[in-house]
């Protein structure tokens, strides 16, 4: 990640300033990844646990302008909607680095102020563990409501932004989330979706041991 200092929106340095008391810094940094941070974390992990989380749900509901669409063809990345469940990992952050790890995620994660950053109560093999993570609220301007499947294809089709378009992202997601035997229904129902477009290959099998 940059260490560069980077101006925030006020919306998302008085949401910072929120998020700093709350902080338990006796553990370092603990974050809840549950998208693109499990295969771009950007930061080095002291160490990384499979990790459950209730009341909030993964869902590619958050419109992308500049990432993985553009303004003629906005596309979606993934947040997280009140609500259900949600499997993840949790990252731990050695303390010497923690302060400069947060930082550069509130960069990242809240360059536009969508997200609504909350620390989660998190379920791993290591115990119940508190974790940063960024959440989305229905009333957000950034909040996309259900869309149709038809909806969707347009998109996967579409919209593409600086770092690539919306499909490649959802198929990224879904690799990363098998390769730590995490299955989510929904998000391999849209790979699904878009294999039999022709829009990419199908969704790989998982052997049987899996």
């Amino acid at each position: 990640m940059n260490s560069e200092t980077i101006a925030l929106p006020a919306r998302s340095q008085a949401l910072l300033d929120l998020a700093l008391p709350a902080w338990d810094r006796s553990q370092g940094l603990l974050v809840f990844a549950y998208g693109s941070l499990i295969w771009k974390p950007e930061f080095d992990v002291a160490d990384c646990w499979p990790a459950s989380i209730f009341g909030f749900h993964r869902a590619l509901r958050l419109r992308s302008l500049v990432n993985r669409g553009n303004a003629a063809q906005p596309g979606l990345v993934l947040c997280l909607l009140s609500g259900g469940s949600c499997k993840g990992l949790v990252y731990r952050i050695a303390a010497p680095q923690s302060e400069a790890v947060l930082h550069q995620l509130w960069a990242r994660e809240m360059v536009v102020g969508s997200y609504e950053p909350r620390w989660l109560s998190c379920n791993t093999v290591a115990g119940s563990r508190r974790a940063l993570s960024f959440t989305l609220s229905r009333q957000s301007p950034g909040y996309v409501p259900p869309p149709t499947d038809a909806e969707l294809l347009h998109i996967f089709r579409h919209a593409q932004g600086r770092y690539g378009s919306t499909l490649d992202y959802l198929l990224r997601t879904v690799n990363s989330l098998r390769e730590h035997g995490i299955r989510d229904a929904e998000l391999e129902r849209q790979w699904r979706l878009a294999a039999a477009q022709g829009l990419c290959e199908p969704l790989p099998m998982l052997s049987a041991s899996r």
